[in-house]
């Protein structure tokens, strides 16, 4: 079951770049970034909305969801900020770049998750092994970005 989820993990790692790319010829046709993330957040928000409906997921209450901490409402936002970003940097820095750019960023964010159990993660010390894994992919990004 866990290479399941690790080849899930790089296939939706390989669509990362892709929407970006997608999301840039967007941006063209609409004028602007902003505009562009919007509608492709709308695009998977109708999505979602079908899924939901033709698996019948039920909703729950909506003061059971209000009861969770504030934070928790803050990945929408998150995602906007990432997909719109996206579209921005994607023409200047390149696929290759912006993703290994990116990648560096979610290694080291996730090693601090990791290591102070943040935000519901497991405690897993940030060992020095782990440490010199996120400089390996900060000295990948620093190869791809000169070459």
């Amino acid at each position: 079951m866990r290479l399941l989820f690790i080849a899930f993990a790089v296939i939706f790692g390989a669509l990362a770049p892709t929407q970006a790319g997608v999301n840039m010829k967007l941006r063209n046709f609409v004028g602007d970034p902003v505009l562009a993330a919007t509608i492709s957040f709308a695009v998977g928000t109708l999505a979602l909305i079908a899924y939901a409906y033709f698996t019948k997921i039920s909703v729950p209450e909506i003061g059971s969801t209000l009861r969770g901490p504030w934070w928790m409402w803050t990945g929408g936002f998150m995602g906007a900020f990432f997909v719109a970003s996206a579209v921005v940097i994607a023409p200047v820095l390149g696929a290759g770049t912006m993703m290994c750019w990116m990648i560096a960023g979610q290694m080291a964010a996730s090693i601090l998750l990791d290591h102070f159990g943040l935000i519901g993660y497991a405690t897993r010390e940030a060992s020095p092994m782990r440490i010199v894994g996120v400089l390996l992919v900060v000295a990948g990004a620093v190869i791809i970005e000169k070459f």
